[in-house]
């Protein structure tokens, strides 16, 4: 549409002409005697929507911070094509964020929130601008309105309008939709995505919700102390974790320590949880030795009777009954001492029978198993839960407060991703 159809007014203002893949490049930050950012490195391929997944604390937001220029690295370097805007301030640079707080100018229209940048840039066409960028979303019929008579969601995607706006090459999204009810947010991650396509952006989501980041990016990028500990494809992370940490942290795991005690063709035969159970060599990073065994627990199958095919099955006592809805829940603990979760669909017209106390068999095909190295910190549970919902990262802690703030509409942000 005619917002992306042409680039004039701006290399306005010292705006950098940058363009192409987003790399950082082997980019430390030390906060006194605190490394929040280890040695990273990372390439965004051009027009790709990707996420930077952690935990608080993980480095992430810092990481956002330093490709918008609101901090600079230790050491390394970030580019965006072959143009180093290491060193460059926010204003410099061809990205836009989108904030968890949206920043709007509460006394402003929308219309007038989503032009502030074009006119501080002197583009005589900044009305028209804006006007395309609230059609690209659905806003229009909003644009004489104030942000305090919007809902959240209609903020949220003022919030878009005014970054897309500067026809950035990389925009941001800092957790922006964290302040959402769960229905919206749901929503608002589908026509996030939509947006993406239909712009060609690259889009940088930096969230701890493994749930948005998994239905919203083509690449996800799992960060642990300052390191990115996976990246790949959303169905590849969670299908095939290689740490227990992205076991842990991405979805539920059914996890133990066990050893490596045979091998059967392309199998791995491994003793964990008091059974035996194979795992395919090509989904463990362990070949011999210690291994920690996971299954997913929505692979798990249970019964009160015994399968028939012994091997991949464990017996177990139920602790808990939920249900969900969709689902039904099952904790139940298995000989190791170790509790396990189960997950079962609600297909059958009859209600669940099982109860606490009952004794069960749990079954699972080898091909659904993986094999991770042992920390025995992590794994200690059995069960991993996924990571606390906390908005509050110590990464936005760690980093000093810096002059250009980040609610100034004219300020642009950048971000990090590896080719799937």
């Amino acid at each position: 549409m005619g917002l992306f159809s042409g680039a004039q007014g701006k290399a306005a203002r010292g705006f950098r002409e940058a363009q192409g893949d987003l790399h950082i490049d082997g980019v430390t930050k030390v906060f006194t005697d605190f490394t929040a950012v280890d040695d990273l490195t990372l390439d965004v391929p051009r027009g790709s929507f990707f996420a930077l997944l952690g935990p608080s604390g993980c480095g992430k937001t810092t990481t956002l911070r330093m490709v918008a220029g609101l901090e600079q690295p230790t050491s390394g370097r970030i580019l965006i094509g072959d143009t180093d805007l290491t060193g460059s301030r926010p204003y410099e640079r061809p990205v836009n964020t989108v904030f968890q707080s949206y920043a709007l100018f509460p006394h402003l229209t929308v219309r007038d929130n989503v032009a502030f940048g074009p006119k501080r840039r002197g583009e005589s066409d900044a009305l028209r601008l804006a006007d395309e960028a609230l059609e690209l979303v659905e806003m229009t019929r909003f644009a004489g309105r104030k942000p305090g008579q919007l809902s959240g969601g209609q903020q949220q995607r003022v919030a878009v309008a005014r970054a897309l706006v500067n026809r950035p090459e990389v925009l941001l999204l800092d957790e922006p939709l964290g302040a959402l009810d769960l229905k919206l947010r749901r929503q608002m991650q589908v026509e996030l995505k939509g947006i993406q396509t239909e712009v060609g952006l690259t889009f940088i989501h930096v969230t701890h919700d493994q749930e948005e980041a998994m239905t919203m990016a083509d690449t996800v990028a799992v960060m642990n102390l300052g390191r990115v500990e996976q990246m790949g494809h959303p169905e590849v992370l969670y299908d095939l974790p290689r740490t227990t940490f992205v076991a842990n942290f991405l979805g539920q795991s059914n996890l133990g320590n066990g050893r490596v005690v045979d091998t059967d063709g392309d199998d791995l035969v491994v003793e964990v949880a008091g059974t035996t159970a194979r795992i395919p060599k090509a989904r463990s990073t362990v070949s011999s030795g210690a291994v920690t065994f996971g299954v997913r627990p929505e692979k798990v199958r249970i019964s009160d009777e015994r399968p028939r095919d012994a091997g991949n099955d464990v017996r177990a006592t139920v602790v808990d009954v939920s249900f969900t809805g969709v689902a039904t829940q099952y904790l139940v603990t298995v000989p190791s001492g170790s509790t396990w979760m189960v997950y079962e669909q609600n297909l059958d017209v009859e209600r669940n029978h099982l109860r606490p106390g009952d004794e069960v068999w749990l079954e699972w095909s080898s091909g659904h198993a993986f094999g991770v190295a042992t920390d025995d910190d992590a794994a200690a549970s059995g069960t991993a839960a996924a990571a606390p919902d906390d908005a509050d990262a110590p990464d936005d802690t760690d980093a000093p407060d810096d002059a250009d703030a980040p609610g100034d509409p004219t300020a642009r942000p950048a971000a990090s991703v590896d080719a799937p």
